[in-house]
């Protein structure tokens, strides 16, 4: 049995399988902080109160080495897969270009905009976990004003423009990754394969419109 795991799990379908799973879980991630982010539209004490205590949970580090795990799976995964498909096939795919079917723009692209999105995620960490750190009261109680220190960012129309340029390319990645996600867990089938293209165009626009969407309000918010 664990003779046909490691077999399994060593092989290119095996590999594929785990990348879809950290993928859709990654996808997951994006929707719940997505949605906590929206709570920047309700002012500065709900975004601050509700960072608080998200990051004043003691299972804030689980959660956190868990997505450090993933993260490192998916991206580690997707280096040693180019490279052997590299490997297996050293001349390009002629046929897909000749006849226009099989790779698309966005799968051709995966690890150019991985990258994108892998220098975007240092800096927003820089930024944001370990930028300025005010301090606010909220109830009698002192803590991060993470609101100020978000809107002061997008104060800038340059970083404004990097971060809706990194959502975009976001969507882009998600777009594709997520209905190759479940074409690698075997939900392939032409009865609910549209479905599934079509659920995945969605979820891109979703991640990009409001990531983006928030940046520019912030943007506007600091002019005031």
């Amino acid at each position: 049995m664990n003779c046909h795991f490691k077999q399994f799990f060593g092989s290119s379908i095996g590999k594929k399988f785990i990348m879809g799973l950290t993928g859709l879980a990654l996808c997951g991630f994006l929707v719940g902080h997505l949605l906590g982010n929206f709570t920047l539209l309700l002012g500065p004490d709900v975004f601050n109160t509700y960072a608080h205590t998200l990051t004043s949970n003691p299972l804030i580090y689980v959660a956190e080495a868990g997505l450090i795990i993933l993260f490192l799976s998916h991206i580690g995964l997707a280096m040693k897969l180019t490279m052997e498909n590299k490997a297996a096939r050293p001349v390009k795919y002629y046929a897909h270009y000749a006849t226009g079917r099989g790779m698309t723009l966005a799968s051709r692209t995966m690890p150019l905009t991985g990258l994108v999105l892998l220098v975007f995620l240092i800096l927003h960490l820089l930024n944001f976990k370990y930028g300025t750190n005010y301090v606010t009261t909220v109830d009698g109680q002192e803590i991060r004003d993470i609101y100020r220190t978000v809107i002061e960012y997008f104060s800038s129309p340059l970083y404004v423009a990097w971060y809706v340029f990194a959502m975009c390319v976001l969507g882009f990645h998600v777009g594709h990754g997520f209905q190759s996600a479940f074409q690698s867990l075997g939900f392939h089938h032409d009865k609910y394969t549209p479905w599934i293209k079509c659920g995945a165009k969605l979820f891109a626009v979703f991640v990009a419109v409001g990531f983006s969407g928030l940046a520019i309000f912030c943007h506007f918010q600091g002019g005031h």
